[in-house]
């Protein structure tokens, strides 16, 4: 027997796994036992080539030399240090190298513990804001339709993915939600940025009416739609967002828990997309996946707007017992040396027209009704079962990893995030697969 065979469990009972079909797993489990670089090592000791980064977050590969050993040497050093009133040396150079590498006047960063958690202090950071500049009145959070921001109760409020919410009663009030900009009809097979729908940022003026700009403190939205399968705006459709909120005093935030660290071939899609947030919130890629970490980005303008009163009051009630842990300060620093050292923050745009090609080269293959892609980000929406909606597009994730090549699916949509160190014939073979998968599933 395999040392990996040997390491699994005879009992998955006492693990009740999230986003899982677990009864489905259990009965035959996928287990990852082992990685490097690319591939992933399963328990019966295959190579299985990873297609999504993990979960959007693997951006530098699987355990790369400086990240492991910048965290055992840290775990050696300082294993832990208090969050409140006590710092240590990392965090604050960690917050240094963020700030360098944003968009300009995001000048200050608050660390989290994932994605979830940097979604709960953005909108907290926007209601205080608002609040202490003396705009009390606007509490109001705007989402859209299909977005998805963590599994909190702020982050399901203002997200619009029907599965995430329906289940948890009426959630935030005082939350609206803007339409999203997916399009079959007029956007199927867009290369990149699709051509409709950029007047649907309009919508803004809308609900502005409705609820009058001073009730308003900020908008929430993902540049890039990811979770929900990859939903890419039309040209001009986030300035447009920009310059609505700007118009009326309301707080833009970027959701670049996905975007973030290279994705679309820039550092943030906020540098893509030319246009600057509010409020930026990261996480995933922040660590290579490897350490929860997260980070929120704010302006000068919002930070400043709390640094009054006494000195010797807490400012802003909010973090956590684990913000800026040594271990994860010592992994991000790590991570992005080493995204620096091999030029990955603009790998996307390099290989950006391959994977465009490879994937559009899909578009004849069996129950493929769109593909979109940008960066080295890609998704593939097939023709649902008629009444067994989501079966189609999970028979064909698990017939991909009995093929060696694990890829995601959210619904009918096969969605794709290679690590930036991708090469083109692992681009060569995820395509190859996924054609040979769509020609077996029914």
């Amino acid at each position: 027997m395999s040392q990996g065979a040997q390491s699994i469990p005879n009992d998955l009972n006492a693990f009740w796994m999230p986003f899982t079909a677990n009864r489905q797993f259990k009965k035959a489990p996928r287990m990852f036992v082992g990685a490097k670089d690319m591939h992933y090592t399963t328990s019966d000791g295959r190579q299985v080539l990873d297609g999504t980064a993990g979960l959007w977050c693997v951006n530098a590969g699987h355990c790369r030399p400086l990240i492991t050993e910048a965290i055992q040497k840290q775990a050696a050093e300082l294993d832990y240090a208090p969050a409140f009133q006590m710092g240590h040396p990392k965090a604050f150079e960690l917050a240094n190298r963020l700030v360098d590498l944003a968009p300009e006047g995001l000048d200050h960063v608050l660390y989290t513990n994932s994605g979830s958690e940097s979604v709960e202090t953005a909108l907290k950071v926007a209601l205080a804001y608002q609040k202490a500049t003396g705009q009390g009145s606007r509490t109001r959070l705007i989402g859209r339709e299909r977005g998805y921001h963590g599994v909190n109760f702020g982050g399901i409020s203002v997200g619009g993915i029907v599965a995430n919410r329906k289940m948890f009663g009426t959630l935030l009030t005082g939350v609206d939600h803007l339409p999203h900009t997916h399009n079959l009809a007029k956007n199927a097979f867009s290369r990149g940025e699709p051509d409709h729908g950029a007047s649907l940022a309009d919508e803004l003026e809308r609900i502005v009416t409705l609820h009058d700009a001073s009730t308003i403190a900020a908008v929430i939205v993902e540049p890039v739609a990811g979770s929900t399968g990859v939903l890419i705006p039309p040209p001009g459709y986030l300035k447009r967002l920009r310059e609505i909120c700007d118009k009326y005093g309301i707080l833009l935030i970027f959701d670049e828990v996905i975007t973030g660290f290279g994705r679309l071939g820039t550092p943030f899609a906020a540098d893509y997309f030319d246009v600057t947030p509010d409020i930026m919130i990261t996480a995933k890629g922040l660590t290579n996946g490897v350490i929860p970490m997260g980070a929120v980005f704010v302006s000068s303008k919002i930070h400043d707007a709390f640094m009054t009163g006494p000195e010797h009051l807490i400012e802003f009630f909010h973090g956590y017992t684990y913000s800026g842990n040594p271990i994860a300060a010592a992994a991000g620093l790590a991570t992005l040396e080493t995204y620096k050292q091999e030029g990955l923050l603009t790998r996307g745009a390099e290989l950006g027209p391959y994977w465009e090609d490879a994937l559009h080269s899909l578009k004849d293959a069996p129950h493929v009704i769109d593909i979109r892609n940008i960066g080295l980000v890609g998704a593939i929406e097939l023709e649902p079962i008629a009444g067994d909606p989501t079966k189609r597009a999970f028979s064909a994730f698990v017939k991909a990893y009995e093929k060696g090549v694990l890829i995601r699916t959210t619904g009918d949509i096969i969605a794709l995030s290679p690590p930036l160190i991708v090469k083109k014939d692992h681009i060569d073979q995820i395509v190859t697969t996924i054609r040979d998968v769509l020609g077996e599933v029914d």
